[in-house]
């Protein structure tokens, strides 16, 4: 069972019951810098602010890869906002990402110079491999869905794909084509027309049709999308068309029909879809159906997780477990100060009386059951 080893490891986190401890992690992205703080104690994340900042860095991005002085302004003056809310933070217990643009930009020296200036902490710019496994942790540790995952981020820059079971990524891969990147190239001055916007789906299309096959041997159990663009489909399509907010390729169609009908962003009025998402949800729409039809998925449901919970969690390795069920147990434990004695005892007795029942109604259900049954004797108190 997955809790066989659970007393060990509450005795373990009693001895620093009550600790905190403050973490930050940044995200700094193509379209957004991202912040979370956040505080570890008893053996739980509890989120103490977010902030976010619309920066769109690779707007600023030439075709020689240059970032221009503007872009690199408005990213130095988020992260002075930033270093006003960190003050007082010790740089470990301060995570920070660069990504796509940043990684790509081949002045990034002058970027990370300028920051230098008003933030005090390491930046690390990361490579897509590497952001792509922090955002598949991301996602696996804050959704529920076990078994195998087919997790896709869509950035302002760059598209991440990960297969994964459980916590545990199988293949990772990073591709060029983001919202901005793509509202710059097939979108200029907002202009909207059917065949840039299919040569934007066709475009991305091309850049990832040698994943197909790799992707679709491994298979998956769930697809589940992150990050701003996928958010923003999520919630138009809960207000649009189905309350549950699934995201499917039916949706995806009806969308870029209404998309169509407007040949500029600013004429373009859809229940649900906010002012300042409206120039990168055009071209989010035509990278999302063309992984929608490049990978024949079914459905996508959004996940809240993405690379800044990621970040969260490679912060502290005690968060480095197989089961959220567990995690989640040892922190109601430490939090309420159970008596780890008697849910030993409980526990046992439970598990002896559970072996020897035989009535199940639904056998392929007794495993799961048999599972919740352990863990609520462990929590009895």
């Amino acid at each position: 069972m997955n809790n066989e080893n659970l007393l060990q490891k509450a005795t373990a986190l009693a001895q620093h019951r009550g600790e905190a401890r403050e973490i930050a992690a940044i995200d700094l992205g193509s379209n957004s810098f991202h912040m979370i703080i956040a505080r570890i104690i008893n053996g739980s994340i509890q989120v103490l602010s977010r902030l976010k900042q619309k920066v769109q860095l690779a707007e600023g991005l030439d075709e020689n890869n240059i970032l221009n002085q503007a872009a690199i302004t408005r990213g130095v003056n988020c992260l002075a906002l930033f270093a006003e809310r960190l003050q007082g933070f010790d740089p470990k217990n301060v995570n920070v990402v660069g990504t796509y643009t940043l990684r790509s930009a081949v002045n990034n020296a002058e970027f990370l110079q300028q920051a230098a200036e008003v933030f005090p902490y390491p930046i690390n710019i990361i490579s897509g491999e590497t952001e792509a496994k922090t955002i598949y942790s991301g996602v696996s540790h804050t959704q529920p869905e076990n078994g195998r995952k087919f997790v896709i981020d869509i950035g302002g820059g760059s598209t991440e794909m990960i297969i994964g079971d459980d916590f545990i990524p199988l293949i990772a891969h990073s591709r060029s084509m983001g919202c901005v990147s793509f509202a710059k190239q097939f979108f200029p001055n907002g202009k909207i027309s059917r065949d840039n916007f299919l040569l934007a789906k066709q475009t991305a299309k091309q850049r990832i049709e040698d994943l197909a096959k790799p992707y679709l041997d491994l298979n998956w159990d769930c697809v589940l999308g992150s990050s701003g663009t996928i958010k923003t489909v999520h919630q138009v399509i809960s207000i649009n068309y189905n309350q549950n907010g699934i995201i499917n390729l039916a949706h995806l169609n009806e969308l870029t029909k209404q998309v169509l009908k407007a040949n500029h962003f600013n004429k373009l009025h859809i229940n649900g879809l906010n002012e300042d998402r409206i120039d990168v949800f055009v071209p989010g729409l035509a990278i999302l159906t063309a992984l929608f039809e490049t990978f024949a998925i079914t459905e996508m449901r959004y996940s809240d997780g993405a690379l800044r919970e990621g970040i969260i969690y490679s912060l502290d390795k005690d968060f480095q477990v197989k089961d959220i069920r567990q995690r989640t147990a040892l922190g109601i434990m430490q939090q309420f100060n159970i008596d780890l004695a008697q849910a030993e005892r409980t526990y046992q007795s439970a598990l002896l009386l559970s072996e020897q029942y035989h009535c199940w109604q639904q056998t392929e259900l007794k495993t799961e059951m048999q599972d919740i049954l352990l863990w609520a004797a462990r929590l009895h108190d």
